[in-house]
């Protein structure tokens, strides 16, 4: 498998998360190797978990859902990020948290949208 740059594992017996910085091997934890997180394929809402994005003056405010994610101590989202090229933007949330978040970029076709969710992985979105 081919391990590429911006790509999420995480590990199944203590839920350790990474991401990869730079190409290599599949990193592993807890003496097995981690699991690749694909992007929108864990079954959960897809109504609270895809971004939904709008640009707001000069800058773009990415919430988390159409309905709005929970964000309790057991189900919240870790991180929301903007990858533009190779500039990465990403803001962390913690439990009572808004899901959601404000950045200083402007909105641009081919943006990604990507937010990670402590029980059901990476979610993504494409801007068109």
């Amino acid at each position: 498998m081919e391990v590429k740059r911006q790509q999420v594992y995480l590990c199944s017996l203590c839920s350790s998360v990474v991401e990869i910085l730079m190409p290599g091997v599949v990193p592993s934890c807890c003496g097995r190797p981690m699991e690749l997180q694909a992007e929108n394929t864990v079954d959960a809402s897809r109504e609270k978990h895809v971004p939904v994005v709008e640009a707001k003056g000069t800058g773009t405010l990415v919430k988390v859902g159409a309905d709005a994610h929970p964000m309790t101590e057991k189900h919240y989202i870790v991180w929301i990020e903007i990858i533009n090229g190779d500039y990465v933007n990403r803001y962390y949330l913690k439990p009572g948290d808004a899901p959601q978040a404000e950045f200083y970029v402007g909105l641009k076709p081919g943006m990604i949208v990507r937010e990670y969710c402590n029980l059901h992985g990476l979610w993504i979105k494409v801007i068109e």
